[in-house]
C-alpha cells in the first residue's frame, strides 16, 4: 500500500533542474557539480529540460554525446535523473523550416520564434517529431541505472487559435454534440443576439474582435484546450511507455493555473508533481496566511491522484518573476519544504542547482549561485535540509487519512470567471482557499477534490460557490447526504448547467434545493464599503464567541424550507431577518447552507463546531496554537505529525497524554519527546507515533 515513487529509491528525493547544456564549454564546472551535490545532499536531478538545441543542433543532426557523459557521472556517483522531454521549448531552426509550429493568439497573429511553450498543440509536424525525439531518448537512455522518471515536457500552457486548432476543435464539438448543431445551439443559447449557427465550420474559437459572449462557447473552449493539451502529451507519454514502460511518468504543474482542467490532464501521468513558488515575506497578508494558502494547493497536488506527489520546483532563496524578488529569511527554506513533504511530497526539488550567467533567470534563485561555492547561507541550508531529508525513509509513500474534502473545480472556475454581472470580486479561487483555511488551521488534514470525485468516505464536503452543477453531481451530493454526509454550500449555488446555461424552476437547480432545504431568490452585490452583519439565533449561539459577524461582497436571499433550521439570519438592508445561515436535515445527514461572505472569524467558529459535532479527528494537542500548523502522513503502524511554526514568535503545544502512550520520537533528532513542545520562528519537527493495536 505505502510504496515509493521510484521503487529502487525509497528516501525523499532532493534534488532540481540540472543544466549541464549550458556550460559544455567549461568541464571544470560539471565536474564540481558533482561534488557539490553530495555536499548538499542531492540524490536527484532534472535534466534535458530545454535542451532540444543541444540535442539536435539541426534537423536530423543529433548529439548526444555529452548526455551519454552526464548519464555517466551521475550514475558514478549515486544520482538519479528525470530525464526530460524538451519539448517546452524548440530550437529556431525548426521555426524556421516549420513556421505552422509557432501558435496563434486568439487575435489570430502568429508568433515569432522565442518564449516557451510558443507551439501549435495539433500541428502534425510537431507532435511527429516530438515522438520521434521521446522514442530515440527512450532507445538510448531506457536502461541506464541512473533514469528513474519521465519529466514530460515543462509546465504546459497556453493555447493556439490558428487554423488547424479551429478544426480540430469543430471536430471535438461535432462529437460533443452528436454532430447536431441544433442540439449544441440549444446547449448553448445561442439564440441570444441572433447567433445561432446553421453549420459547425462557422464557429471558430472565442476571440477579443469576434466572439466572446456565448458561455457555452467560452467554456467548451477551455475544455477542448484541455482535451488537446493532454492528447499532446499522450503522444509524448506513448513511445517512452512502450519502450520503458516500468519507468514512471510525470508533467510539472502550476497550482491552480487556470489554463486547462488539471483534473483530466492527471489521468494520464503516474505520478503528478507541481512547481511551488509562495511570495514569502510579502506585504498584503502574515506569512501564516502565505503559508495557509500554500497548503491549499499541496493538499489539490496530492488529491489528484489521492497517493503522494513530488515537489518538482521550488526556489531555495528567491525568484526573479515577482513584484518584489524577495530573499527567503534564514529558516524559511526549510520550513517550506517540509510544508511540502507534510502535505504529501515525496520529493524536495529546486529550480534550480546553478545560476546560468545569462538571459531571463540568471538572477532566478539557485542552490550554487555565480559565486559557484559552497560556504554560502544558501548552500548550507539546502545541504542542513538535505541531511534531515535522509532522516525520513519511513514516511516515504505514506499519506493524510482525510476525513474532509473542499472542492475546488477547474470548470466551475471558468463558469465563474465567465460570468457577467454581480461584482468584480467573485475570487472563487481565494474563497475555497478561506473555507480550507479553516481546517488547517485546526489541523485537519484535507482533501481537495473536483466535483466528478467520490464522496464517500468523508464525513464533511464543503463546497464553496459550486455555480455550474452537473446532473451527475447533483445526484451523487443528495445520495451522500441522503446516506449520512454532511455539505455545507454557500451563495452562487447550483446557478448553472455544465454549459453555463442558467437553471429554471429556482436555485439551486438540478433538483439540488430538496437537499438544501433553501430556495434562493436574488442575490444583492455589494460595494467595497458596504457591510452587512449576519445574527446568530439565540438556539445556537452556545456555538459561537459573538452573536454576529460582518458580511460583504454577497448577500444572497433565501428562504427556508419546512423543517430548515436557521442559524443566523440578516441584520440589516430590506431583508434584515430573513436567513442567512441554515441547515437541513435530509435522510440520514445534514446540508448547510451560507448564503453571504462572512468573515473568517465565522468560518473558523462554524467550521470549529461542525468537527466537533460530526465528530473528524483533530490533532493530538491539547490546544491548537495560531500559527502552529500540525500536518499527519500515516502508514499502516505509525503516525507522522509534522509541527510547523508559521508565526513570526516562539509556539508552545502540549501533546495530550494518550501520546506520550505510543513513545513519540522526533524524527529530526532522533530524540524521545516531551510533553510539552517548544518551537522558535520558522522552527518545525516531525514526530513519529506508534499507532495502538
Amino acid at each position: 500500500m505505502f510504496q515509493s515513487i521510484i521503487k529502487d529509491m525509497p528516501h525523499i528525493l532532493h534534488g532540481g533542474d540540472y543544466n549541464p547544456d549550458q556550460w559544455l564549454d567549461m568541464p571544470e564546472v560539471l565536474k564540481e557539480d558533482v561534488r557539490l551535490m553530495k555536499l548538499a545532499g542531492i540524490n536527484v536531478v532534472s535534466i534535458g529540460i530545454f535542451a532540444w538545441k543541444a540535442l539536435e543542433p539541426e534537423e536530423g543532426v543529433y548529439t548526444l554525446e555529452w548526455l551519454d557523459e552526464l548519464f555517466d557521472r551521475l550514475e558514478a556517483n549515486g544520482i538519479g535523473a528525470f530525464l526530460a522531454t524538451p519539448s517546452g521549448a524548440r530550437p529556431a531552426w525548426m521555426d524556421k523550416n516549420h513556421p505552422e509550429v509557432l501558435r496563434m493568439n486568439s487575435d489570430r497573429v502568429r508568433n515569432l520564434h522565442g518564449e516557451r511553450h510558443n507551439h501549435c498543440y495539433t500541428a502534425p509536424y510537431y507532435r511527429e517529431k516530438t515522438a520521434q525525439m521521446n522514442k530515440m531518448l527512450a532507445e538510448r537512455y531506457g536502461k541506464r541505472k541512473a533514469l528513474k522518471l519521465w519529466h514530460i515536457s515543462n509546465e504546459y500552457g497556453g493555447e493556439c487559435h490558428c487554423p488547424l486548432c479551429q478544426n480540430a476543435f469543430r471536430e471535438w464539438l461535432k462529437n460533443r454534440y452528436h454532430n447536431d448543431i441544433h442540439e449544441l445551439n440549444s446547449r448553448w443559447w445561442t439564440r441570444f443576439w441572433s447567433h445561432e449557427f446553421s453549420d459547425f465550420d462557422e464557429i471558430e474559437s472565442p476571440c477579443p474582435h469576434g466572439e466572446m459572449e456565448i458561455h457555452g462557447l467560452n467554456i467548451d473552449w477551455m475544455r477542448f484546450v484541455t482535451y488537446q493539451t493532454t492528447e499532446f502529451m499522450k503522444n509524448e507519454i506513448k513511445p517512452l511507455k512502450e519502450i520503458t514502460p516500468d519507468i514512471p511518468v510525470t508533467t510539472n504543474l502550476m497550482g491552480t493555473y487556470p489554463g486547462f482542467d488539471q483534473w483530466y490532464l492527471s489521468k494520464y501521468i503516474d505520478v503528478v508533481s507541481w512547481d511551488s513558488y509562495p511570495d514569502w515575506h510579502n506585504d498584503y497578508e502574515s506569512f501564516a496566511d502565505t503559508a495557509a494558502k500554500t497548503a491549499f494547493i499541496h493538499d489539490l497536488n496530492r488529491s489528484l491522484k489521492h497517493k503522494p506527489f513530488l515537489l518538482m520546483e521550488s526556489t531555495p532563496s528567491q525568484v526573479n518573476w515577482q513584484r518584489v524578488c524577495k530573499l527567503k529569511r534564514p529558516g524559511v527554506h526549510e520550513l517550506a519544504s517540509i510544508q511540502a513533504v507534510a502535505h504529501g511530497s515525496d520529493s524536495v526539488q529546486y529550480f534550480q542547482w546553478r545560476k546560468g550567467r545569462g538571459a531571463s533567470e540568471k538572477f532566478h534563485g539557485a542552490v550554487v549561485d555565480h559565486y559557484g561555492k559552497e560556504d554560502t547561507r544558501v548552500f548550507r541550508e539546502v545541504a542542513k535540509l538535505g541531511e534531515n531529508l535522509k532522516k525520513l525513509d519511513s514516511i516515504v509513500g505514506t499519506f493524510p487519512q482525510t476525513e474532509v474534502a473542499v472542492i475546488y473545480d477547474w470548470e466551475n472556475r471558468w463558469a465563474v470567471d465567465n460570468l457577467q454581472g454581480l461584482n468584480d470580486r467573485r475570487n472563487y479561487e481565494q474563497t475555497c482557499k478561506k473555507h480550507h483555511r479553516a481546517f488547517w488551521n485546526m489541523g485537519i488534514s484535507t482533501d481537495v477534490n473536483d466535483m466528478t470525485q467520490e464522496m464517500t468516505g468523508y464525513k464533511l464536503v464543503v463546497a464553496p460557490m459550486l455555480y455550474m452543477l452537473r446532473p451527475e453531481t447533483a445526484e451523487r451530493i443528495k445520495e451522500y447526504i441522503y446516506n449520512g454526509g454532511n455539505v455545507v454550500f454557500t451563495y452562487c449555488t447550483g446557478n448553472v448547467d455544465e454549459t453555463d446555461k442558467c437553471f429554471t424552476g429556482g436555485f439551486p437547480g438540478n433538483g439540488l434545493m430538496e437537499a438544501a432545504g433553501i430556495w434562493a431568490e436574488e442575490i444583492d452585490p455589494l460595494y467595497d464599503t458596504d457591510i452587512n452583519q449576519i445574527q446568530i439565533k439565540e438556539e445556537y449561539a452556545k456555538y459561537f464567541k459573538n452573536t454576529s459577524y460582518k458580511c460583504r461582497d454577497f448577500c444572497e436571499i433565501i428562504h427556508a424550507k419546512e423543517g430548515t433550521e436557521v442559524i443566523a439570519c440578516y441584520g440589516d438592508d430590506f431583508y434584515k431577518g430573513m436567513p442567512a445561515v441554515t441547515k437541513h436535515q435530509y435522510g440520514k445527514g445534514c446540508c448547510y447552507y451560507i448564503a453571504t461572505r462572512t468573515e473568517d472569524d465565522f468560518l473558523e467558529e462554524f467550521y470549529h463546531s461542525l468537527v466537533k459535532t460530526i465528530g473528524i479527528l483533530t490533532p493530538p494537542v491539547k490546544e491548537m496554537k495560531k500559527g502552529l500548523s500540525i500536518t499527519r502522513r500515516c502508514s499502516e503502524d505509525k503516525e507522522y505529525l509534522f509541527f510547523m511554526n508559521y508565526s513570526e514568535g516562539v509556539q508552545e503545544v502540549e501533546l495530550e497524554d494518550s501520546v506520550m502512550d505510543c513513545s513519540p520520537i522526533s524524527l529530526i533528532n532522533k530524540e524521545m519527546m516531551t510533553q510539552t513542545l517548544h518551537f522558535g520562528k520558522y522552527e518545525y519537527d516531525i514526530i513519529e507515533i506508534q499507532k495502538k493495536s
